[in-house]
């Protein structure tokens, strides 16, 4: 009874750790769109349902300062430093969903 205890434990922790796409989402939201379906300034693609990997590369080369496409290089960096991978790989999951 104590292994059941502890693996339900130990699962419920790691789900408190784990990424909440939804969640960081909302930052994105206001320029992307509820559903990722705005060009984000006029500028950008729209990203609802795009693929996770092109995301998740898209997003962490904002972070490192080497993606610039329409001017927007600087601006996306801010928003997604904070990001972890983690948090990359979670919010480009939550983004593939929007349809």
């Amino acid at each position: 009874m104590k292994k059941v205890t502890l693996a339900l434990m130990l699962a419920g922790a790691a789900s408190l750790v784990m990424a909440d796409g939804a969640a960081l989402y909302k930052k994105c939201a206001g320029c992307h769109g509820a559903k990722g379906e705005k060009k984000a300034l006029g500028k950008s693609a729209v990203i609802g349902g795009m693929d996770v990997a092109t995301l998740v590369n898209d997003l962490k080369e904002y972070k490192a300062g080497k993606r610039n496409v329409h001017g927007m290089g600087m601006m996306m960096k801010s928003q997604v430093q904070s990001l972890s991978d983690a948090d990359i790989q979670a919010v480009a999951e939550y983004i593939h969903g929007l349809k």
